[in-house]
């Protein structure tokens, strides 16, 4: 059982948790999914001496790079992320998985047909196995010193699914979408042990000190819309109603949480019933018609495309000014990419982008 950790510095900026539970604010908070990452000279630094997975098991480490985005962007980021990966569950559950460099995640022993699942741990204890996270997060909160909230995040059931069975990324996910019409149970089974790992995981990460938590479903938008709501979402709705379940009966007060179904435009109306404060948006998805779907039950996220980024500074002051105006000022946003920012961007085009969200969201006194 992971054990509650409470003495943290004070915080000094909760600006986006205001916005999460639905209060008016001064200016739009802003991060940026994979804020810490391979865009920034000094987190390749640290990838020169050490694997990708390591650097997620070394709480030191993970810590370190988790910071840098913090540190490189003082006052420009409201939210730091802690540096891990969605596929420690997959981990967790005894399967292998490496990072190929150029390549990405690899798994050498996938998970090919319903007999492979009894390779599948289903009575993992995430606290013993995914220690090195809690500790991270207890870490990186600690040296944050409040200067802002701190994510913890998790893969979802869908997308876990899926890599655990392709053995890595896929054009089509042709493997992983047949078992959803050829196995059916199994593919409940299988998503329902992953949900079961992702809840006490979750419940964890709170404990050691996030004080926000992402739910991550990258390939959400691969499916049909009644696959998804089959297939995808009855285990999204599970985890955010267990987790603060579970955290109440703990006695703590639950964290603001945030889905991304990356892709998922046909269940925006959906997902804004669920118990997340928080709807994230790809950059494909209209901002009005977002809102329409949602009708202000929920705090939207997002969406600039992340190529605005490769743009030079007055064309990323314009895209970020044109999302501003479409979302509003004041509350209901979170500015964010509309996915991660991706490896080869200049992290000098990162600042205009955070210093226009600063400037074009500020509300006038």
């Amino acid at each position: 059982m992971a054990t509650l950790q409470t003495n943290f510095p004070p915080l000094k900026n909760d600006l986006i948790l205001r916005v999460s539970r639905g209060e008016q604010v001064e200016r739009t908070p802003v991060w940026i999914m994979r804020q810490a990452g391979r865009y920034l000279p000094e987190f390749r630094a640290v990838k020169v001496e050490h694997d990708f997975f390591a650097v997620c098991q070394d709480p030191e480490l993970a810590c370190k790079v988790t910071l840098q985005p913090i540190d490189r962007y003082p006052g420009l980021l409201d939210a730091s992320i802690i540096f891990s990966d969605i596929l420690v569950i997959p981990q967790a559950l005894g399967l292998e998985v490496i990072m190929v460099p150029g390549k990405g995640p690899h798994f050498p022993n996938p998970i090919v047909t319903p007999a492979d699942l009894v390779r599948v741990d289903a009575n993992v204890n995430v606290h013993e196995k995914l220690k090195y996270v809690y500790d991270a997060i207890t870490l990186t909160r600690t040296r944050l010193d409040g200067r802002v909230p701190l994510f913890g995040f998790v893969g979802a059931p869908w997308t876990l699914m899926a890599y655990s069975i392709e053995g890595g990324g896929s054009k089509t996910l042709s493997k992983a979408k047949s078992w959803l019409y050829v196995h059916p149970e199994e593919s409940h089974r299988f998503m329902q042990i992953i949900t079961d790992a992702i809840v006490p995981f979750l419940v964890g990460q709170v404990k050691a000190g996030a004080q926000m938590l992402q739910v991550f479903d990258s390939w959400a938008g691969e499916l049909s819309p009644s696959t998804f709501k089959t297939f995808s979402l009855p285990y999204l709705a599970q985890i955010a109603t267990r987790v603060k379940a579970q955290l109440r009966e703990e006695g703590i007060e639950p964290v603001p949480m945030t889905v991304f179904a990356k892709g998922a435009h046909f269940a925006l109306a959906e997902l804004s019933e669920l118990e997340y404060e928080v709807v994230s948006l790809d950059w494909t998805i209209d901002i009005e018609k977002a809102q329409r779907e949602t009708q202000g039950k929920v705090v939207l996220q997002g969406n600039a495309d992340p190529c605005v980024l490769y743009g030079d500074r007055e064309t990323i002051r314009a895209q970020v000014k044109e999302m501003i105006e479409a979302f509003g000022k004041g509350g209901k946003h979170v500015a964010n990419l509309g996915h991660g920012i991706y490896p080869d961007m200049d992290p000098e085009h990162l600042r205009n982008f955070l210093e226009a969200v600063r400037d074009f969201s500020t509300v006038a006194e």
